[in-house]
Parts: C-alpha cells; structure tokens; sequence
C-alpha cells in the first residue's frame, strides 16, 4: 500500500484535474448545478473506491457487486432526482470503501479519505466559487413575442407575469394550432421560483419542471 502522502498526492491530481474540467470547460457552457455535485462527487467516490480495491486483497467480485447495485438501480420505477441518487451511490460505495480496512492496514489512508469525502459533499453544498441558474419550463400563448427581434418584449412579458429576474429563455416546442410555444426561462435566484408550484400564472402555465 502506497504511504499516505502519495496517496493524498495522487488524490489531489485526480480532483485538481477533475475541477479543471468541469469548473472551466463544463460548466461556462452549461451552469448546471446537478451536474457540476454529481460529477465532482462521483469522481471522488470512485477513485477511493478504485484505489482500496486495488490496494486491499479482497475480492474482484466486491468491485462487481458496487457497480452491479448501481446497475440495479438504474432500472428503478420510481425516479430519483440526480441528487438523491449521488447521495446514494456516496454512501454505497462509503460502505464498500470502509469495509476494506478490516482486511487491512489502511487505516489512516480510510479515515483520510472519509474525511475528504465529507468536506468535499459540504464545499459542493455550500456551491463554492459557482454562479448557479435555476430554470422552469413555461407553455407561453403569445407566440408572436418568440420572434428574435421581439426577444426584449418576450422577456419584459414574462418578467412581468412571472415576477422572476429572467436572465435567458430558449424557445422550444411551437404549436402553431393551438397558438402556444414551451419555453424555458433561467433566474438567477432559485428561491424566486418556489412561489410558482403554489400561484395561479392564469396564461402562462407552469409545468412543475423546476432545473434548480
């Protein structure tokens, strides 16, 4: 077993090269906040998990039954949000990973590693350095606002009826029958959006698809 100081070496290249590429190629394309917890978090479990297995003499099958309890889950009928679900792969492989040292004498490379996983789920909680959108899906009935030169009225109407700080809409969906188009609108503050599950928009229906 590698001494703790390579192990905490090679830990800090695998997530510096993981926040590279997802804090500076990722997400300024994207400012998906699901995506950037998941795959930092993902990241993190899985080299520790990688490196107790190939550092621990237990078997090869311990290695398939994570990922085929993953595999499980992914056929589930009932849909998890991203995040619950990388919560649950975190504690899964938490367990696989801290079961090694009973075979072993890992310890403080374990305890190490517990430890950053925590800090790691706490600085992504706390949505560290990140800007973050949330956005909600709209079934908007002017349609004739969609057009790109009337995109200034678009938003000024939706900012309007919806009471958000509107930063960017994509048109999607148009229906030219029923004279309605679905749109997606992105604020700035997640918390503007809660009081839609629970308000009557009258014509500008929400979906009850919340991106935050």
């Amino acid at each position: 077993m590698p001494s703790l100081g390579l192990f905490l070496l090679a830990f800090g290249i695998n997530l510096l090269a993981a926040v590279m590429a997802v804090r500076f190629i990722y997400y300024p394309r994207t400012h998906n906040k699901p995506y950037v917890f998941t795959f930092l978090a993902f990241n993190t479990v899985i080299f520790f998990v990688l490196s107790f297995l190939t550092s621990v003499e237990i078997g090869v099958g311990v290695g398939f039954g994570l990922f085929a309890i993953l595999s499980i889950l992914r056929y589930r009928t009932d849909p998890i949000p991203i995040r619950e679900m990388t919560y649950l792969f975190v504690i899964t492989a938490l367990a696989v990973m801290n079961s090694a040292g009973i075979r072993g004498t890992i310890w403080p490379q374990l305890a190490a590693a517990n430890a950053a996983v925590l800090v790691i789920l706490l600085v992504l909680e706390k949505e560290w350095g990140f800007h973050f959108e949330a956005s909600r899906r709209i079934v908007y009935e002017k349609i004739e606002l969609i057009r790109p030169e009337r995109r200034a009225e678009l938003q000024a109407d939706l900012e309007q009826r919806t009471g958000l700080n509107i930063t960017r809409i994509d048109v999607g969906k148009i229906n030219f029958l029923k004279d309605v188009a679905n749109l997606r609108v992105y604020y700035e503050d997640p918390t503007q959006g809660d009081w839609l599950n629970r308000a009557d928009t009258g014509s500008v229906p929400d979906t009850g698809d919340n991106g935050d």
